[in-house]
């Protein structure tokens, strides 16, 4: 057990620090507008009629950094402090959710089988838990429930490697859209490249804890299993 926590306390710092960079880029990139000082809301709208997108709306949502795609509703849900700001953070951050308009509009294989894993991800999410801990306890007379928790767990992992693309491409289309269009100059391009490149490692250093994770919960099983 003291590796497998070992292995999630060095997980959990490594996404606390990042966590923590996201943060406080969000807040310098905040503070730096735009040349041309077009909204959050602008340049999503002018991002999806440059790609031919004319059946998905762009909505203001509650929260900070809450900001997402919904492929079922056809929104581009902006947070309201990406909303209504003409910062470069707020050009990057919706540009990068239209990213993934984009990507639903060209029926991008890895958008699709995310989008696809989603109801069995929040089955496993809501027992993968229980049945983990339940193995645990039952190990050495019932193995055959933790390598059910493992199965469920696996789901969750694999979903968060098929996301690694799903994002990074639509932050390559974001930024390779701001600086075609006009949005960002050759300071503030860099600036959001490197937001953009920080809210990727959180998806990283998840999917690598995630697969740790597992490979442990593997050999935890087969330890057990063999008594």
């Amino acid at each position: 057990m003291f590796i497998g926590y070992f292995i999630f306390g060095i997980v959990a710092l490594v996404s606390w620090l990042i966590q923590r960079s996201l943060k406080s880029k969000f807040e310098r990139y905040s503070k730096i507008r735009i040349p041309n000082g077009m909204t959050g809301k602008d340049v999503a709208m002018k991002m999806l009629r440059d790609n031919g997108i004319y059946d998905v709306t762009v909505t203001s949502t509650t929260g900070h950094l809450t900001d997402h795609y919904n492929p079922l509703t056809k929104t581009v849900n902006l947070s309201e402090n990406v909303y209504g700001s003409s910062s470069v953070a707020a050009a990057a951050i919706a540009a990068h959710e239209c990213g993934h308009a984009v990507q639903d509009a060209l029926a991008y294989a890895p958008l699709k089988l995310r989008s696809a894993l989603v109801p069995a991800v929040n089955f496993a999410s809501n027992w993968m838990q229980w049945v983990l801990l339940a193995g645990i306890i039952f190990i050495h007379s019932f193995p055959q429930l933790l390598l059910a928790g493992i199965v469920l767990f696996a789901v969750t992992t694999i979903f968060s490697f098929v996301t690694l693309p799903v994002e990074i491409d639509a932050s390559s289309r974001a930024l390779a859209w701001l600086n075609g269009a006009g949005i960002t100059n050759y300071e503030t391009h860099d600036q959001a490249k490197d937001a953009l490149k920080t809210a990727a490692y959180t998806y990283v250093v998840a999917a690598l804890g995630s697969l740790a994770m597992l490979v442990y919960y593997i050999l935890l099983f087969l330890g057990g299993s063999r008594r």
